[in-house]
């Protein structure tokens, strides 16, 4: 058998594991997300519930598949900039809404 770099398995099987484990979470978040909306869950605790899953989902696609965790601290200091810049942007929108008053009717 020759070592041919084309034909060479581009994951070890340490990270095969770890993108394993992690479409695994990823699929029983996705259950409990499937769960809050079937179960009947008080709309008070659905949403924060929601939110919350929807926060894990993305920390586990933004630190295993897009390779945060293991990137220098300029691209992780880059990533934290824009997820600050983010959240700024929620509030103020959340602020701009929440000032105003109801509409008139028409």
């Amino acid at each position: 058998m020759h070592s041919d770099s084309r034909s060479a398995d581009p994951f070890g099987r340490d990270a095969r594991l770890r993108l394993y484990k992690t479409a695994a979470a990823l699929f029983a978040l996705l259950g409990l997300t499937v769960a809050v909306y079937v179960l009947p869950v008080p709309a008070a605790w659905a949403t924060p519930a929601g939110l919350l899953i929807a926060a894990a989902k993305a920390a586990l696609v933004v630190a295993v598949f897009m390779e945060l965790a293991g990137s220098s601290r300029l691209v992780r200091l880059a990533a934290a900039t824009g997820a600050l810049w983010l959240l700024i942007l929620f509030a103020l929108t959340l602020g701009d809404y929440l000032s105003r008053g109801a509409l008139p009717a028409l």
